[in-house]
């Protein structure tokens, strides 16, 4: 495969993936109109860490050289890293009745971004983090997050490790 090739195929990896996340934010979206569940603090910050990594793969693809594409996968990988780290907390504090998020704490942190006044039915908590919704075959809401942040935290160091063995030095 030739570097154009290559280059096309990073592209498209990266549109997918921003389109998947936006996808996972427009379920949770679904989910908070349509079936009624409230978003809890962690939940906005999932949200928020899924289309800041939407932002980073639209913006990586537009780039035209492998230095701009690694700098935003990077970028990607470090918010993959954060989304991990959260979404495990948040399914910890599900498995684990009777311990908070720190609702109190940070609530007031998460209502207080720009976005939750631009868009208050979006990113203002409603919720508290111990709910547990219905799971989704099978699955509680943060361990799809958790999954979906380490799918994507995989398929951009993958990437980045198979780009390096054909040679690209600007990798992660």
């Amino acid at each position: 495969m030739n570097a154009t090739s290559l280059l096309r195929r990073e592209r498209r990896l990266l549109t997918l993936l921003g389109f998947v996340c936006l996808a996972l934010v427009g379920g949770a979206l679904y989910l908070q109109f349509a079936k009624h569940e409230d978003p809890c603090p962690l939940c906005i910050i999932q949200r928020y860490l899924f289309l800041l990594i939407a932002l980073f793969a639209f913006v990586g693809a537009a780039r035209k050289g492998w230095r701009g594409i690694a700098l935003f996968e990077t970028l990607i990988a470090i918010t993959s890293v954060t989304g991990i780290a959260g979404a495990a907390r948040h399914l910890y504090i599900q498995l684990n009745p009777g311990f908070s998020c720190g609702f109190d704490a940070l609530q007031p942190v998460v209502d207080s971004l720009p976005p939750a006044h631009w868009l208050p039915s979006v990113f203002k908590v409603a919720g508290l983090c111990e709910t547990v919704y219905p799971p989704i075959l099978g699955i509680l809401l943060p361990g799809w997050a958790l999954i979906a942040f380490a799918l994507t935290f995989v398929a951009v160091v993958v990437s980045a490790w198979r780009r390096r063995g054909k040679g690209r030095a600007y990798s992660l």
